[in-house]
């Protein structure tokens, strides 16, 4: 059964997604490699490294604060990837609006995060 952190609705959805992400970003061209594909990953995981990374200093309200707003800045880097993976035609139209919603939520729940950290100790 998952503790702490990994039971928050906010991680798991963010986890989901960024194995989504990993597995779309396969298909991807070998030359993004490097470029695109290596930053979409590395920014949706590490949404849920820093919700994992705040959720143990929580009771620290500063440090929990900082870091989920470092998560929902990794956030919205991931949804500027999934507008170049769509502007290249590397995600469809479907792909787009099925992540960017999922990436949205998990916005909301961080920011719901940051405006009640005390919920959270």
């Amino acid at each position: 059964m998952a503790t702490g952190f990994r039971n928050l609705t906010v991680y798991q959805k963010a986890f989901a997604l960024a194995m989504d992400i990993y597995v779309k970003t396969k298909e991807f061209p070998k030359e993004e490699i490097y470029s695109l594909t290596s930053q979409i990953r590395r920014s949706s995981r590490s949404v849920c490294s820093n919700i994992g990374e705040g959720y143990r200093k929580r009771r620290y309200t500063a440090h929990f604060i900082s870091k989920m707003s470092d998560a929902d800045m990794e956030n919205s880097e991931t949804q500027v990837w999934l507008d170049f993976s769509l502007a290249f035609k590397f995600i469809s139209q479907d792909e787009f609006v099925n992540f960017n919603e999922r990436s949205e939520e998990v916005g909301k729940l961080l920011g719901y995060m940051i405006k009640n950290p005390e919920k959270y100790k």
